[in-house]
Protein backbone atom coordinates (compact mmCIF):
# COMPACT_ATOMS: atom_id res chain seq x y z
CA UNK A 1 0.00 0.00 0.00
CA UNK A 2 1.32 3.22 -0.88
CA UNK A 3 2.81 5.41 2.31
CA UNK A 4 0.68 8.65 1.16
CA UNK A 5 -2.63 6.34 1.55
CA UNK A 6 -1.62 5.41 5.07
CA UNK A 7 -0.63 9.02 5.58
CA UNK A 8 -3.74 10.67 4.48
CA UNK A 9 -5.85 8.41 6.41
CA UNK A 10 -3.65 8.25 9.65
CA UNK A 11 -3.97 12.48 9.38
CA UNK A 12 -8.20 12.04 9.28
CA UNK A 13 -8.03 9.67 12.43
CA UNK A 14 -5.53 12.12 14.17
CA UNK A 15 -7.44 15.58 13.24
CA UNK A 16 -10.73 13.26 14.75
CA UNK A 17 -12.35 12.65 11.57
CA UNK A 18 -15.24 11.11 13.64
CA UNK A 19 -16.63 9.30 10.68
CA UNK A 20 -14.23 8.02 7.44
CA UNK A 21 -16.63 6.55 4.31
CA UNK A 22 -14.46 4.61 2.39
CA UNK A 23 -16.26 3.59 -1.16
CA UNK A 24 -14.42 0.48 -2.45
CA UNK A 25 -15.41 -2.96 -2.96
CA UNK A 26 -11.97 -4.56 -1.87
CA UNK A 27 -12.84 -4.82 1.45
CA UNK A 28 -9.49 -7.12 1.68
CA UNK A 29 -7.36 -3.91 0.55
CA UNK A 30 -9.45 -1.87 2.79
CA UNK A 31 -8.20 -3.60 5.39
CA UNK A 32 -4.77 -3.90 4.88
CA UNK A 33 -4.75 -0.35 4.86
CA UNK A 34 -6.59 0.68 8.13
CA UNK A 35 -4.53 -2.53 9.86
CA UNK A 36 -1.69 -0.49 8.77
CA UNK A 37 -3.07 2.84 10.66
CA UNK A 38 -3.80 0.88 13.44
CA UNK A 39 -0.61 -0.78 14.17
CA UNK A 40 -0.73 -3.10 17.42
CA UNK A 41 -1.85 0.12 19.81
CA UNK A 42 -5.24 0.50 18.48
CA UNK A 43 -8.58 -1.85 19.26
CA UNK A 44 -10.25 -2.77 15.63
CA UNK A 45 -13.67 -4.13 16.01
CA UNK A 46 -15.45 -4.82 12.62
CA UNK A 47 -19.46 -5.60 11.98
CA UNK A 48 -21.07 -7.18 8.65
CA UNK A 49 -24.32 -8.59 8.02
CA UNK A 50 -23.27 -12.37 7.48
CA UNK A 51 -21.40 -12.58 10.75
CA UNK A 52 -21.84 -9.83 13.10
CA UNK A 53 -19.38 -8.08 15.04
CA UNK A 54 -16.05 -10.11 13.75
CA UNK A 55 -12.43 -9.77 15.20
CA UNK A 56 -10.88 -7.68 12.77
CA UNK A 57 -7.42 -9.52 12.91
CA UNK A 58 -8.87 -12.80 12.09
CA UNK A 59 -12.13 -12.17 10.69
CA UNK A 60 -13.66 -14.95 13.04
CA UNK A 61 -17.19 -14.07 14.76
CA UNK A 62 -17.54 -12.67 18.10
CA UNK A 63 -21.50 -13.38 18.47
CA UNK A 64 -22.11 -16.90 19.22
CA UNK A 65 -22.99 -19.33 16.56
CA UNK A 66 -26.71 -18.18 15.04
CA UNK A 67 -27.30 -15.45 16.32
CA UNK A 68 -24.79 -12.84 14.73
CA UNK A 69 -26.10 -9.15 16.09
CA UNK A 70 -27.58 -6.28 13.14
CA UNK A 71 -26.04 -3.15 12.92
CA UNK A 72 -28.05 -1.42 15.66
CA UNK A 73 -27.39 -3.83 18.37
CA UNK A 74 -23.75 -3.92 17.52
CA UNK A 75 -23.75 0.00 17.73
CA UNK A 76 -25.70 -0.13 21.17
CA UNK A 77 -23.33 -2.55 22.29
CA UNK A 78 -19.97 -0.99 21.77
CA UNK A 79 -21.37 2.27 22.94
CA UNK A 80 -22.21 0.92 26.10
CA UNK A 81 -18.50 -0.53 26.28
CA UNK A 82 -17.00 3.13 26.15
CA UNK A 83 -14.02 3.81 23.92
CA UNK A 84 -11.70 5.04 26.64
CA UNK A 85 -8.82 3.20 24.66
CA UNK A 86 -8.76 4.35 20.78
CA UNK A 87 -10.56 1.91 19.28
CA UNK A 88 -12.01 1.66 15.70
CA UNK A 89 -15.36 0.20 14.21
CA UNK A 90 -15.13 -0.75 10.77
CA UNK A 91 -18.59 -1.40 9.71
CA UNK A 92 -18.75 -3.08 5.90
CA UNK A 93 -21.80 -3.26 3.64
CA UNK A 94 -24.17 -1.38 5.91
CA UNK A 95 -25.30 1.35 2.94
CA UNK A 96 -28.44 -0.09 3.31
CA UNK A 97 -28.90 0.42 7.09
CA UNK A 98 -27.90 4.43 6.65
CA UNK A 99 -31.49 5.22 6.12
CA UNK A 100 -32.67 3.81 9.78
CA UNK A 101 -33.83 6.52 11.65
CA UNK A 102 -31.89 4.51 15.11
CA UNK A 103 -28.74 3.75 13.42
CA UNK A 104 -27.95 7.63 12.33
CA UNK A 105 -29.01 8.38 16.00
CA UNK A 106 -26.16 5.95 17.24
CA UNK A 107 -23.50 6.95 14.78
CA UNK A 108 -24.41 10.56 15.52
CA UNK A 109 -24.10 9.81 19.28
CA UNK A 110 -20.64 7.89 19.14
CA UNK A 111 -19.13 10.75 16.10
CA UNK A 112 -19.89 13.70 18.18
CA UNK A 113 -18.55 12.00 22.03
CA UNK A 114 -15.32 11.28 20.14
CA UNK A 115 -15.05 15.17 19.10
CA UNK A 116 -16.22 16.19 22.34
CA UNK A 117 -15.25 14.33 25.13
CA UNK A 118 -11.13 14.18 25.54
CA UNK A 119 -11.34 10.27 27.29
CA UNK A 120 -13.35 9.29 24.15
CA UNK A 121 -11.74 7.76 21.56
CA UNK A 122 -13.49 5.77 18.73
CA UNK A 123 -13.49 5.94 15.10
CA UNK A 124 -16.11 4.75 12.84
CA UNK A 125 -15.04 3.21 9.33
CA UNK A 126 -17.60 2.69 6.71
CA UNK A 127 -16.45 0.56 4.12
CA UNK A 128 -18.71 -0.38 1.43
CA UNK A 129 -18.82 -0.65 -2.56
CA UNK A 130 -22.33 1.86 -2.87
CA UNK A 131 -21.78 5.20 -1.31
CA UNK A 132 -25.29 6.37 0.86
CA UNK A 133 -24.76 9.67 2.81
CA UNK A 134 -27.28 10.77 5.05
CA UNK A 135 -28.03 14.11 5.08
CA UNK A 136 -28.28 14.20 8.91
CA UNK A 137 -24.22 12.80 8.95
CA UNK A 138 -23.28 14.76 5.75
CA UNK A 139 -21.21 16.79 8.62
CA UNK A 140 -19.73 14.76 10.12
CA UNK A 141 -18.54 11.94 7.31
CA UNK A 142 -15.45 12.32 5.56
CA UNK A 143 -15.01 10.50 2.06
CA UNK A 144 -11.38 9.04 1.49
CA UNK A 145 -10.69 8.16 -2.01
CA UNK A 146 -8.44 4.50 -2.03
CA UNK A 147 -5.89 4.89 -4.46
CA UNK A 148 -5.40 2.74 -7.22
CA UNK A 149 -1.84 1.35 -8.16
CA UNK A 150 0.99 3.84 -9.36
CA UNK A 151 2.63 2.77 -12.99
CA UNK A 152 5.54 1.32 -10.93
CA UNK A 153 3.22 -0.50 -8.47
CA UNK A 154 1.68 -1.85 -11.45
CA UNK A 155 5.02 -3.08 -12.51
CA UNK A 156 5.65 -4.48 -9.31
CA UNK A 157 2.81 -6.65 -9.31
CA UNK A 158 3.44 -8.03 -12.67
CA UNK A 159 6.99 -9.16 -11.68
CA UNK A 160 5.13 -10.77 -8.46
CA UNK A 161 2.75 -12.38 -9.92
CA UNK A 162 5.42 -13.85 -13.36
CA UNK A 163 7.63 -14.26 -10.39
CA UNK A 164 4.94 -16.29 -9.01
CA UNK A 165 4.22 -18.49 -11.87
CA UNK A 166 8.03 -19.11 -12.83
CA UNK A 167 7.69 -17.12 -16.13
CA UNK A 168 10.27 -14.62 -17.77
CA UNK A 169 8.95 -11.19 -19.04
CA UNK A 170 10.65 -9.05 -20.09
CA UNK A 171 10.81 -4.80 -18.87
CA UNK A 172 9.31 -3.23 -22.38
CA UNK A 173 6.47 -6.10 -22.15
CA UNK A 174 6.02 -5.70 -18.45
CA UNK A 175 5.99 -1.20 -19.23
CA UNK A 176 3.74 -1.68 -22.29
CA UNK A 177 1.25 -3.98 -20.21
CA UNK A 178 1.35 -1.89 -16.64
CA UNK A 179 0.44 0.89 -18.93
CA UNK A 180 -2.83 -0.87 -20.22
CA UNK A 181 -3.09 -2.00 -16.51
CA UNK A 182 -3.33 1.95 -15.09
CA UNK A 183 -6.55 3.06 -13.76
CA UNK A 184 -7.41 -0.68 -12.05
CA UNK A 185 -7.29 -1.61 -8.82
CA UNK A 186 -4.63 -4.08 -7.91
CA UNK A 187 -7.68 -6.92 -7.54
CA UNK A 188 -8.45 -6.53 -10.93
CA UNK A 189 -5.53 -6.85 -12.24
CA UNK A 190 -4.78 -9.58 -10.02
CA UNK A 191 -7.61 -11.33 -11.88
CA UNK A 192 -6.96 -10.03 -15.88
CA UNK A 193 -3.13 -11.47 -15.58
CA UNK A 194 -4.42 -15.03 -13.99
CA UNK A 195 -6.89 -15.17 -17.29
CA UNK A 196 -4.22 -14.10 -19.73
CA UNK A 197 -1.52 -16.92 -18.08
CA UNK A 198 -4.32 -19.66 -18.07
CA UNK A 199 -4.96 -19.00 -22.00
CA UNK A 200 -1.56 -18.21 -23.45
CA UNK A 201 0.78 -19.84 -20.38
CA UNK A 202 2.85 -16.36 -20.99
CA UNK A 203 2.58 -12.39 -20.53
CA UNK A 204 3.21 -10.68 -23.52
CA UNK A 205 2.28 -7.86 -26.09
CA UNK A 206 -0.98 -9.71 -27.35
CA UNK A 207 -2.21 -9.39 -23.27
CA UNK A 208 -3.20 -6.31 -23.87
CA UNK A 209 -6.43 -6.56 -26.21
CA UNK A 210 -7.53 -8.72 -23.40
CA UNK A 211 -6.91 -6.00 -20.97
CA UNK A 212 -9.08 -4.15 -23.21
CA UNK A 213 -11.77 -6.57 -23.62
CA UNK A 214 -11.51 -7.13 -19.55
CA UNK A 215 -12.18 -3.43 -19.28
CA UNK A 216 -15.34 -3.33 -21.83
CA UNK A 217 -16.68 -5.33 -19.22
CA UNK A 218 -16.63 -3.17 -16.12
CA UNK A 219 -18.39 -0.18 -19.00
CA UNK A 220 -21.26 -2.66 -19.30
CA UNK A 221 -21.31 -3.36 -15.77
CA UNK A 222 -21.06 0.19 -14.55
CA UNK A 223 -24.16 2.01 -16.36
CA UNK A 224 -22.55 5.18 -16.00
CA UNK A 225 -20.92 4.86 -19.55
CA UNK A 226 -22.47 3.81 -23.03
CA UNK A 227 -19.65 1.69 -24.86
CA UNK A 228 -20.27 3.11 -28.98
CA UNK A 229 -19.65 0.77 -31.83
CA UNK A 230 -16.37 2.98 -33.02
CA UNK A 231 -16.30 1.38 -36.46
CA UNK A 232 -15.86 3.84 -38.32
CA UNK A 233 -12.43 5.25 -40.65
CA UNK A 234 -11.14 8.77 -40.96
CA UNK A 235 -12.00 8.19 -44.86
CA UNK A 236 -15.62 8.51 -43.90
CA UNK A 237 -15.21 11.74 -43.65
CA UNK A 238 -15.29 14.85 -46.14
CA UNK A 239 -13.46 17.46 -46.01
CA UNK A 240 -11.84 18.45 -42.43
CA UNK A 241 -8.48 18.03 -43.43
CA UNK A 242 -6.92 20.48 -40.94
CA UNK A 243 -8.65 18.12 -38.01
CA UNK A 244 -8.24 14.87 -39.63
CA UNK A 245 -4.25 15.53 -40.26
CA UNK A 246 -4.05 16.91 -36.60
CA UNK A 247 -5.71 13.53 -35.43
CA UNK A 248 -3.38 11.76 -37.52
CA UNK A 249 -0.47 12.81 -35.36
CA UNK A 250 -1.99 11.84 -32.07
CA UNK A 251 -2.78 8.70 -33.60
CA UNK A 252 0.61 7.98 -33.56
CA UNK A 253 1.28 9.25 -30.13
CA UNK A 254 -1.35 6.83 -28.76
CA UNK A 255 -0.31 3.75 -31.10
CA UNK A 256 3.34 4.40 -29.85
CA UNK A 257 2.03 5.50 -26.45
CA UNK A 258 5.40 3.73 -24.19
CA UNK A 259 7.69 4.78 -26.83
CA UNK A 260 6.32 8.61 -26.72
CA UNK A 261 6.42 9.56 -22.89
CA UNK A 262 10.26 7.52 -22.66
CA UNK A 263 10.54 10.62 -25.28
CA UNK A 264 9.41 13.15 -23.67
CA UNK A 265 6.00 13.79 -25.23
CA UNK A 266 3.18 14.60 -23.14
CA UNK A 267 0.01 12.22 -23.41
CA UNK A 268 -2.56 13.77 -25.84
CA UNK A 269 -5.53 15.72 -23.68
CA UNK A 270 -8.67 16.13 -26.43
CA UNK A 271 -10.20 18.22 -28.22
CA UNK A 272 -13.13 20.26 -28.99
CA UNK A 273 -15.15 20.32 -31.63
CA UNK A 274 -17.83 22.99 -32.55
CA UNK A 275 -19.97 24.31 -34.96
CA UNK A 276 -23.20 23.27 -36.77
CA UNK A 277 -25.38 20.21 -35.79
CA UNK A 278 -25.64 17.85 -38.98
CA UNK A 279 -22.26 18.76 -40.05
CA UNK A 280 -19.72 15.51 -39.04
CA UNK A 281 -18.87 16.27 -35.03
CA UNK A 282 -20.40 13.09 -34.00
CA UNK A 283 -18.77 10.82 -36.68
CA UNK A 284 -15.13 12.78 -36.06
CA UNK A 285 -15.54 11.13 -32.30
CA UNK A 286 -16.23 7.52 -33.80
CA UNK A 287 -13.12 7.78 -36.64
CA UNK A 288 -11.04 9.48 -33.60
CA UNK A 289 -11.40 5.86 -31.75
CA UNK A 290 -11.05 3.89 -34.87
CA UNK A 291 -8.18 5.62 -36.09
CA UNK A 292 -6.17 5.56 -31.97
CA UNK A 293 -7.47 1.61 -32.08
CA UNK A 294 -8.95 2.33 -28.79
CA UNK A 295 -12.37 1.84 -26.96
CA UNK A 296 -15.73 4.84 -27.41
CA UNK A 297 -17.25 5.63 -24.75
CA UNK A 298 -20.18 7.75 -24.25
CA UNK A 299 -20.66 10.30 -20.81
CA UNK A 300 -24.08 11.80 -21.08
CA UNK A 301 -24.36 13.56 -17.99
CA UNK A 302 -28.21 13.15 -17.62
CA UNK A 303 -27.94 9.83 -16.78
CA UNK A 304 -25.72 10.68 -13.85
CA UNK A 305 -28.35 13.30 -12.17
CA UNK A 306 -29.67 11.65 -8.69
CA UNK A 307 -31.93 12.69 -6.10
CA UNK A 308 -29.87 12.43 -2.77
CA UNK A 309 -27.90 14.66 -2.00
CA UNK A 310 -24.29 14.23 -2.97
CA UNK A 311 -25.63 11.39 -5.45
CA UNK A 312 -25.08 13.18 -8.89
CA UNK A 313 -21.07 14.33 -7.57
CA UNK A 314 -20.31 10.64 -6.65
CA UNK A 315 -21.90 9.91 -10.21
CA UNK A 316 -19.78 11.61 -11.90
CA UNK A 317 -16.81 10.65 -9.98
CA UNK A 318 -17.58 7.50 -10.52
CA UNK A 319 -18.18 7.87 -14.27
CA UNK A 320 -14.79 9.94 -14.61
CA UNK A 321 -12.96 6.33 -12.73
CA UNK A 322 -14.19 4.27 -14.64
CA UNK A 323 -12.97 6.00 -17.63
CA UNK A 324 -9.27 6.06 -16.07
CA UNK A 325 -9.98 2.41 -15.76
CA UNK A 326 -10.59 1.66 -19.24
CA UNK A 327 -8.15 3.77 -20.66
CA UNK A 328 -6.66 4.02 -23.28
CA UNK A 329 -10.30 5.23 -24.22
CA UNK A 330 -11.70 7.92 -26.13
CA UNK A 331 -14.05 10.01 -23.89
CA UNK A 332 -16.94 11.45 -26.07
CA UNK A 333 -19.20 14.16 -24.28
CA UNK A 334 -21.94 14.96 -26.75
CA UNK A 335 -23.98 18.09 -27.17
CA UNK A 336 -21.53 19.85 -24.32
CA UNK A 337 -23.47 22.73 -23.51
CA UNK A 338 -26.78 21.12 -23.40
CA UNK A 339 -25.45 18.12 -20.90
CA UNK A 340 -24.16 21.54 -18.13
CA UNK A 341 -27.02 23.67 -19.53
CA UNK A 342 -28.25 26.04 -16.38
CA UNK A 343 -24.42 26.64 -15.11
CA UNK A 344 -24.77 30.25 -15.85
CA UNK A 345 -28.06 30.38 -14.17
CA UNK A 346 -28.61 31.46 -10.69
CA UNK A 347 -30.44 29.71 -7.89
CA UNK A 348 -32.26 26.47 -8.14
CA UNK A 349 -31.08 22.93 -6.65
CA UNK A 350 -30.89 22.09 -10.06
CA UNK A 351 -28.64 24.54 -11.52
CA UNK A 352 -26.48 24.38 -8.17
CA UNK A 353 -25.94 20.48 -8.90
CA UNK A 354 -25.02 20.99 -12.50
CA UNK A 355 -22.59 23.90 -12.10
CA UNK A 356 -20.95 21.43 -9.20
CA UNK A 357 -20.63 18.82 -11.59
CA UNK A 358 -19.58 21.17 -14.08
CA UNK A 359 -17.00 22.12 -11.93
CA UNK A 360 -15.85 18.60 -10.83
CA UNK A 361 -15.44 18.00 -14.81
CA UNK A 362 -13.43 21.25 -15.15
CA UNK A 363 -10.98 20.30 -12.16
CA UNK A 364 -10.77 16.62 -13.73
CA UNK A 365 -9.90 18.00 -17.58
CA UNK A 366 -7.16 20.09 -16.21
CA UNK A 367 -5.16 17.79 -13.57
CA UNK A 368 -5.91 14.90 -15.52
CA UNK A 369 -2.51 12.98 -16.70
CA UNK A 370 -4.21 9.59 -18.09
CA UNK A 371 -4.91 8.15 -21.14
CA UNK A 372 -8.21 9.43 -21.92
CA UNK A 373 -8.97 11.34 -24.92
CA UNK A 374 -11.45 13.10 -24.47
CA UNK A 375 -13.81 14.91 -28.13
CA UNK A 376 -16.12 17.17 -26.58
CA UNK A 377 -18.53 18.06 -29.13
CA UNK A 378 -21.01 21.68 -29.19
CA UNK A 379 -23.19 23.10 -31.05
CA UNK A 380 -23.64 26.55 -30.02
CA UNK A 381 -20.99 27.80 -27.44
CA UNK A 382 -22.42 31.31 -26.92
CA UNK A 383 -23.67 30.13 -23.24
CA UNK A 384 -21.05 28.09 -22.06
CA UNK A 385 -18.49 29.50 -19.84
CA UNK A 386 -15.24 31.09 -21.29
CA UNK A 387 -12.95 28.86 -18.68
CA UNK A 388 -14.06 25.73 -20.12
CA UNK A 389 -12.36 26.85 -23.94
CA UNK A 390 -9.82 27.80 -22.44
CA UNK A 391 -6.34 26.31 -23.52
CA UNK A 392 -5.23 23.22 -21.33
CA UNK A 393 -8.51 21.99 -21.20
CA UNK A 394 -8.03 20.88 -24.26
CA UNK A 395 -5.01 20.39 -26.86
CA UNK A 396 -7.36 22.06 -29.27
CA UNK A 397 -10.19 23.66 -30.13
CA UNK A 398 -11.83 23.41 -34.14
CA UNK A 399 -14.72 24.65 -35.96
CA UNK A 400 -16.50 22.97 -38.18
CA UNK A 401 -18.84 24.80 -40.73
CA UNK A 402 -21.20 24.31 -43.20
CA UNK A 403 -19.44 22.01 -45.97
CA UNK A 404 -18.31 25.02 -49.22
CA UNK A 405 -18.87 23.13 -52.64
CA UNK A 406 -15.66 21.11 -53.20
CA UNK A 407 -16.87 19.20 -49.71
CA UNK A 408 -20.27 18.69 -50.52
CA UNK A 409 -19.18 16.87 -53.77
CA UNK A 410 -16.57 14.78 -51.18
CA UNK A 411 -19.83 13.75 -49.39
CA UNK A 412 -22.15 13.63 -52.05
CA UNK A 413 -19.52 11.12 -53.43
CA UNK A 414 -18.83 9.06 -49.92
CA UNK A 415 -22.53 8.44 -49.68
CA UNK A 416 -22.85 7.12 -53.06
CA UNK A 417 -19.82 4.57 -53.12
CA UNK A 418 -21.60 3.24 -49.64
CA UNK A 419 -24.52 2.95 -51.22
CA UNK A 420 -22.97 1.46 -54.68
CA UNK A 421 -24.94 4.19 -56.56
CA UNK A 422 -21.65 6.10 -57.96
CA UNK A 423 -21.73 6.72 -61.66
CA UNK A 424 -19.60 9.10 -63.87
CA UNK A 425 -22.57 10.45 -65.51
CA UNK A 426 -23.86 11.87 -62.43
CA UNK A 427 -23.38 16.10 -62.44
CA UNK A 428 -21.73 16.87 -59.69
CA UNK A 429 -21.24 20.38 -60.40
CA UNK A 430 -25.66 21.42 -60.58
CA UNK A 431 -25.36 18.77 -57.74
CA UNK A 432 -22.73 21.86 -55.76
CA UNK A 433 -25.25 24.31 -56.80
CA UNK A 434 -28.80 22.88 -55.48
CA UNK A 435 -27.42 21.93 -52.30
CA UNK A 436 -25.94 25.32 -51.21
CA UNK A 437 -26.22 25.63 -47.21
CA UNK A 438 -26.73 22.02 -46.80
CA UNK A 439 -24.97 20.29 -43.78
CA UNK A 440 -23.41 16.20 -44.36
CA UNK A 441 -26.50 15.32 -42.79
CA UNK A 442 -28.62 16.74 -45.36
CA UNK A 443 -26.79 15.54 -48.13
CA UNK A 444 -26.80 11.71 -47.02
CA UNK A 445 -30.50 12.33 -46.44
CA UNK A 446 -30.94 13.38 -49.86
CA UNK A 447 -28.68 10.40 -51.31
CA UNK A 448 -31.03 8.28 -49.13
CA UNK A 449 -34.28 9.54 -50.43
CA UNK A 450 -32.83 9.56 -54.29
CA UNK A 451 -31.88 6.27 -53.89
CA UNK A 452 -35.47 4.45 -52.17
CA UNK A 453 -37.41 6.36 -54.40
CA UNK A 454 -35.44 4.48 -57.71
CA UNK A 455 -36.20 1.60 -55.56
CA UNK A 456 -39.89 1.70 -55.85
CA UNK A 457 -39.55 2.82 -59.49
CA UNK A 458 -37.91 -0.37 -60.30
CA UNK A 459 -35.23 1.43 -61.54
CA UNK A 460 -31.56 0.44 -61.56
CA UNK A 461 -29.58 3.60 -62.12
CA UNK A 462 -29.69 6.20 -60.29
CA UNK A 463 -29.79 10.14 -62.18
CA UNK A 464 -28.47 13.48 -61.49
CA UNK A 465 -32.08 14.39 -61.92
CA UNK A 466 -33.37 11.97 -58.95
CA UNK A 467 -31.04 13.92 -56.72
CA UNK A 468 -31.65 17.30 -57.63
CA UNK A 469 -35.70 16.75 -57.54
CA UNK A 470 -34.89 14.95 -53.40
CA UNK A 471 -32.24 18.47 -52.96
CA UNK A 472 -35.01 20.78 -54.18
CA UNK A 473 -37.83 19.36 -51.49
CA UNK A 474 -35.34 19.33 -48.69
CA UNK A 475 -35.01 21.84 -46.48
CA UNK A 476 -31.74 22.66 -45.40
CA UNK A 477 -30.07 23.27 -42.10
CA UNK A 478 -28.77 26.67 -43.18
CA UNK A 479 -33.09 27.28 -43.22
CA UNK A 480 -34.18 25.63 -40.52
CA UNK A 481 -31.55 27.10 -37.84
CA UNK A 482 -31.24 30.84 -40.31
CA UNK A 483 -31.50 32.89 -36.71
CA UNK A 484 -29.21 30.75 -34.83
CA UNK A 485 -26.14 30.23 -37.50
CA UNK A 486 -25.32 33.78 -37.50
CA UNK A 487 -25.11 34.26 -33.56
CA UNK A 488 -22.95 30.96 -33.24
CA UNK A 489 -20.78 32.26 -36.22
CA UNK A 490 -19.85 35.07 -33.97
CA UNK A 491 -19.44 32.81 -30.93
CA UNK A 492 -17.18 31.10 -32.76
CA UNK A 493 -14.92 34.50 -33.89
CA UNK A 494 -14.98 35.64 -30.69
CA UNK A 495 -13.28 33.10 -29.25
CA UNK A 496 -10.76 32.57 -31.88
CA UNK A 497 -11.16 28.86 -32.67
CA UNK A 498 -9.08 27.01 -34.86
CA UNK A 499 -11.03 25.84 -38.71
CA UNK A 500 -11.28 22.56 -38.89
CA UNK A 501 -10.78 22.70 -42.92
CA UNK A 502 -8.82 25.00 -45.10
CA UNK A 503 -10.27 28.00 -46.51
CA UNK A 504 -11.06 26.20 -49.96
CA UNK A 505 -12.68 23.15 -48.03
CA UNK A 506 -14.59 23.54 -45.19
CA UNK A 507 -17.01 20.62 -43.54
CA UNK A 508 -17.78 17.29 -44.04
CA UNK A 509 -20.21 14.53 -43.85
Amino acid sequence: MRQGAVDQLASYVDALRPIIYINHFDFHAVDGLIAQVAGEGIRCVAFDHALGMVDFRDGHPLDPPGEACDLEAFLLRTLEEGFRRPTFLILRDVHGDLAEPKVIALLRRIAEWNLNDDTYHATIFVVSAILSIPRELEHLITLFDFPLPSIPEIRSIIRAFADGQGIRVGDEVVDEIALSFKGLNAFQIGQILNLAYQNGGDLDRRDTRLILQEKRQFVKKSGSLELVDAECKVENIGGLDILKNWLGRKARIFKNLDQAIKSGVDVPKGIMIVGMPGCGKSLTAKATAGLFQIPLVRLDVGRLLGKYVGESEENMRRALRLAEAIAPCVLWVDEIEKAFAGVAASGGEGSEVTTRLFGQFLTWLQEKENTVFIVATANDISNIKPEFLRKGRFDELFFVDLPNGEERRAILEIHLRKRKRWNRAIDTIALIKATEGFSGADLEAVVKEAIERAFAENRETLTTEDLLAVAKETKSISNTLKERIPRMREAILKNDIKRASTPDSQTNS
